[in-house]
């Protein structure tokens, strides 16, 4: 067995003032009630909130505050997310992992800024991967970016054991987003450490799963500090013989003999993309989606000439190409 202990703190979050002392309160009664506790882990934006007004350089007093408190408890820190702005005066989305001897050994831009909403915020590039000696490896993700698979699994094609999943969703798609962070840990077989805030910082349900995509702990629309006890052998364990002893997933990821020409942008295979309208906020009355073209008829094919057994890509069919 391969035991670590991992907390999450969902808290309530606001808008307009700094939440880094109520931050800093929670981590000493987590401590003191749960000493066992090696890794801390906050929502999205906890520090400050969701209004990129309040957005700092990095390093600041506030970050070398959070390596202070991870030195004094010897834990793992990760306090959530922060907005970041750049020496360009772009503006980033961004979370750290502070070891316990207080060092910033990683920063994590988010990759998928919930656009269109979050539209002045810039997009990371780089992955989070890193090592906890003697335990296991590790990846940070931010929210929206779960609903993109393809960021788990350049994760876990790397290793990663544990998806750390700090969250700010107070909408009505949580339920879809707690589902998704099921699928994911049964998809990639992995622990789901997904932590959502209150008030401006979410609603709450936070969730840890495990690897068989069962539910350790979720908790409701109140306060919760969660220590959970996870087992990284039963990560390893099950990526050998599969999810209760069935689908091995990663594996068969590896054996496949399939290549997605999705992801090459040039091939034309995802030349239906192009026909959906701008990103954009939907408006009062919006007909947007209505009395549009089907994906068979969107480039240029009416629909009686399309037949489920034609599968060349459908830009090389429009086009000719190729």
């Amino acid at each position: 067995m391969t035991p670590f202990a991992i907390a999450g703190v969902q808290m309530h979050v606001a808008a307009l003032h700094s939440n880094v002392e109520g931050m800093k309160e929670r981590l000493d009664v987590l401590m003191a009630r749960f000493p066992w506790t090696q890794m801390v882990v906050f929502s999205e934006l906890a520090a400050f909130g969701p209004l990129h007004q309040y957005a700092l350089p990095f390093p600041n007093d506030t970050l070398r505050m959070f390596q202070d408190e991870a030195r004094r408890h010897k834990i793992w820190l990760i306090p959530g997310s922060m907005f970041e702005k750049a020496e360009d005066g772009r503006i980033y989305n961004t979370s750290v992992v502070i070891n316990p001897d207080g060092e910033i050994i990683r920063t994590y831009r988010k990759m998928f800024p919930f656009k269109p909403y979050e539209a002045d915020i810039s997009s990371g590039t780089d992955f989070c991967v890193f090592d906890v000696p003697g335990v296991g490896r590790f990846g940070l993700s931010i929210c929206y970016d779960i609903w993109f698979p393809e960021t788990t699994r350049q994760l876990t094609s790397q290793g990663v054991e544990v998806l750390l999943h700090p969250v700010l969703t107070g909408t009505t798609d949580r339920d879809a987003e707690i589902a998704i962070a099921r699928a994911t840990a049964a998809q990639f077989q992995c622990y789901v450490i997904d932590v959502n805030g209150l008030g401006a910082g979410g609603v709450g349900k936070s969730l840890v799963v495990d690897p068989t995509a069962t539910v350790l702990h979720q908790s409701a629309g109140q306060e919760d500090m969660f220590p959970i006890e996870i087992d990284l052998d039963m990560v390893r364990r099950q990526r050998e013989t599969g999810l209760k002893g069935l689908g091995q997933v990663l594996k068969s990821f590896r054996d496949r003999e399939a290549d997605f020409s999705v992801y090459d942008r040039s091939s034309g295979t995802d030349a239906y993309l192009t026909t959906l309208g701008p990103l954009a906020i939907p408006q009062q009355g919006s007909q947007a989606g209505v009395n549009t073209a089907d994906p068979r008829s969107a480039l240029g094919r009416e629909p009686q000439d399309y037949k489920p057994e034609d599968n060349l890509p459908i830009f090389k069919r429009v086009s000719g190409t190729g």
